[in-house]
């Protein structure tokens, strides 16, 4: 019997690179793609899922509590993969609403509704549904930000800077409480910068790309230090199934790329990659580079120790910066 898999957020950044992975590798599962296609949620990049029989999409919006109780009944709904979030911090600076309706409430819906779906009572499942289990993806960014040296652990105190940090915080903490409260099947994992194929331009990578390629001037925060662990999104990919299918019930892992650059070292390298893929008339692409002024409350370092996944689950990241990197330029210059 195939089992019906609900991941909310599908369409965005690293949902559209899982759905078609996952699609793929358990072509028993029946995929339900729920996504609210906000201007982050692109449905050309899952272009690849239509000719696949065992892949729906459903648009929609997890803050919809009946619809999503509909959804359920309909579909059977066994498992839920959660990416659905507002994630891009200079929106919650300008407008940080959204990310407490979308990241809390939402999450709390999804959350209640799954829970009535599968359970009776606290700790106990309804027959059949007792191998249920709710997934929810975060962001290393709810551990604040990091000095010189040290890394973010999953013991690490929360400490978050901004209203995005803060609103995933809160999701992680209701995940949490669904867990201890109720019994509930859940993992999470919070993840380092991730970057690939099919991210939005307005993100640092793709932006890059595309100013170069525009030969408009690249803008750089700051004095352009900042230093992020860059994680490639198939890796990423590869450890949410993982921990979907093997982490223990309660747990949350840390998903890395041991890749610590800061945004000048980023900038650099995808110029020097340009210069030598398709260089410019006249100049190099690095000469684009422009500093402007330092987004608010701006984290310094953030930087994750993947150790427990690594150890307990196996995973390893298959992509170093510098392999990653150049998939990623060819996928944006195709």
């Amino acid at each position: 019997m195939s089992k019906s898999i609900l991941v909310t957020g599908g369409a965005g950044f690293i949902g559209s690179n899982f759905v078609p992975y996952f699609c793929e590798k358990y072509p028993d599962y029946q995929i339900i793609n729920f996504d609210k296609l906000t201007y982050a949620g692109n449905l050309d990049n899952l272009k690849e899922c239509q000719s696949m029989n065992n892949y729906t999409f459903v648009q929609g919006d997890i803050s919809d509590v009946s619809m999503l109780e509909k959804l359920f009944i309909k579909y059977n709904i066994r498992g839920v993969i959660h990416f659905a979030a507002e994630s891009h911090v200079d929106n919650s600076i300008t407008g940080p609403r959204p990310f407490i309706e979308t990241n809390i409430l939402g999450t709390f819906n999804l959350l209640e509704t799954a829970r009535k779906y599968w359970m009776m009572a606290p700790n106990q499942y309804k027959v059949g549904y007792e191998n249920c289990r709710f997934h929810h993806i975060s962001t290393d960014e709810v551990y604040g930000t990091l000095g010189e040296t040290g890394l973010f652990v999953e013991t690490t105190a929360y400490a978050p800077n901004s209203p995005y940090s803060a609103s995933k915080a809160s999701s992680d903490f209701l995940v949490r409480a669904y867990f201890h409260t109720f019994g509930m099947n859940v993992t999470t994992s919070n993840c380092s910068n991730n970057y690939g194929p099919k991210q939005h331009p307005e993100k640092l990578i793709p932006k890059i790309i595309s100013n170069c390629l525009a030969e408009k001037p690249i803008p750089i925060y700051g004095d352009g230090k900042n230093i992020r662990d860059w994680l490639y999104v198939l890796d990423h990919c590869k450890a949410i199934d993982l921990i979907y299918h093997t982490g223990k019930a309660g747990e949350t892992y840390n998903v890395g790329g041991r890749n610590e650059r800061n945004n000048l070292e980023i900038v650099h390298k995808i110029c020097a990659i340009l210069d030598e893929k398709c260089p410019r008339k006249s100049g190099k692409y690095a000469d684009l580079i422009t500093f402007v002024k330092d987004r608010a409350g701006h984290d310094r370092r953030y930087a994750i120790d993947a150790t427990k996944l690594e150890t307990e689950l196996g995973w390893k990241a298959q992509e170093t910066f510098e392999t990653g990197i150049v998939k990623t330029v060819d996928w944006y210059l195709r």
